[in-house]
């Protein structure tokens, strides 16, 4: 099995679709804008190496866990805690991923005019938020996902 060329053959065309597939999402988001965005935001100009560098990271790290599936042992209080602390950067990223595409598409200004709506968008987005914070919790504290 290991001598067949079809076997590498398949490994190299997994691996490189796997790449161009990473490759087109990262692009993606720093086409949006999410990363600029995040350190324009932050003023943390500064530290655009380590930015690259965690960037890279969490992309190759998230593919491995993934890929090989880990466990994650949540009986305790650490493996609690990793899953919250987890939990909120994944939420914290995916919000962050969300406006920035709103925000490119132009979509909270287009709402607002559709809308009439001349001040308080910021407590629309408020309230989409904190709606989205209760399902989850909501869906998670009833065991829905199991």
């Amino acid at each position: 099995m290991l001598l067949d060329w079809r076997f590498w053959a398949m490994g190299l065309f997994g691996l490189s679709a796997g790449g161009i597939i990473a490759a087109g999402i990262f692009a993606f988001l720093a086409i949006i804008g999410v990363f600029p965005r995040l350190i324009g935001k932050t003023k943390t100009r500064n530290h655009i190496l380590l930015y690259e560098t965690l960037i890279v990271a969490g992309g190759t790290f998230g593919n491995l866990f993934d890929l090989y599936e880990f466990p994650i042992l949540a009986g305790g209080f650490l493996g609690q805690a990793v899953l919250l602390i987890y939990g909120f950067a994944v939420g914290i990223f995916v919000g962050c991923l969300v406006m920035s595409l709103a925000e490119t598409l132009n979509a909270l200004p287009v709402i607002s005019r559709r809308i009439h709506l001349a001040v308080g968008l910021q407590y629309i987005i408020l309230a989409v938020a904190i709606g989205k914070i209760t399902g989850s919790v909501l869906y998670f504290w009833n065991q829905m996902g199991k």
